[in-house]
């Protein structure tokens, strides 16, 4: 059984063009032409998500926010937008990468594979705990403290887990975002200093030990 993947698109064309792509390539595919559709398919968990921004109703942006409560499977924005603010909202609201109409085939296919091999890396990975009451469950990708979950979302665990994982390390925000968001993204950096916001804020409702530290000019470090 291939990896599955949900395409969301309101152009029928578009949709059956990746269908019958990604079919010979010997994926599972599911298909939705609008949002409430998606949000149906989200049962049948997926393993990655290629959304259109512009559909009519609930847009991408919408429908990737809902489907963030369900599933952190890695979600590629299918667009033709290419304004900055667009790709920083498409981040915040749980988006992994942007792909931008029209676009190589094979390129979508190694943008995929390459997310789905880091999701593969993740999985495989143990659990740690930080002062004897956070601890960072890798394979299942979350953060408990004292056993209650902090509710992170995908982009907010991963740059847990690249900070905890490098512990001491100063990263900073350009670092951080080609780490998370990779190499090849088109975005901007200031969409950390917003994750890390909020990563602090719910880990802090839970604890009041700091475990992000900002270093003033150079970046942010987990603490040992």
């Amino acid at each position: 059984m291939g990896f599955k993947v949900l395409i969301a698109d309101d152009e029928k064309d578009i949709v059956e063009m990746l269908s019958a792509f990604f079919t010979g390539k010997g994926y599972d595919i599911l298909t939705a032409y609008n949002g409430e559709e998606i949000l149906g398919k989200i049962e049948n968990r997926p393993d990655i998500i290629l959304l259109d921004v512009n559909m009519p109703g609930m847009d991408g942006f919408e429908v990737c926010r809902r489907v963030r409560d369900y599933v952190s499977c890695p979600i590629l924005f299918l667009t033709a937008r290419i304004e900055d603010a667009d790709k920083v909202k498409g981040f915040s609201v749980g988006g992994d990468d942007y792909v931008v109409k029209p676009f190589s085939l094979m390129e979508l296919e190694a943008r995929i594979q390459a997310h789905l091999r880091r999701e593969a890396r993740h999985q495989n990975q143990a659990k740690v705990k930080f002062s004897g009451e956070l601890l960072v469950d890798y394979s299942e990708r979350a953060v408990y403290v004292n056993g209650d979950a902090a509710g992170l979302a995908k982009k907010e665990f991963d740059i847990v887990e690249l900070l905890s994982q490098n512990a001491g390390q100063v990263f900073d925000k350009e670092r951080i975002y080609e780490k998370v968001w990779g190499y090849d993204s088109e975005g901007d950096s200031s969409v950390v200093a917003e994750h890390i916001r909020r990563i602090r804020v719910k880990i802090g409702a839970l604890t009041d030990k700091v475990y992000i530290e900002t270093v003033w000019g150079c970046g942010y470090k987990w603490l040992k």
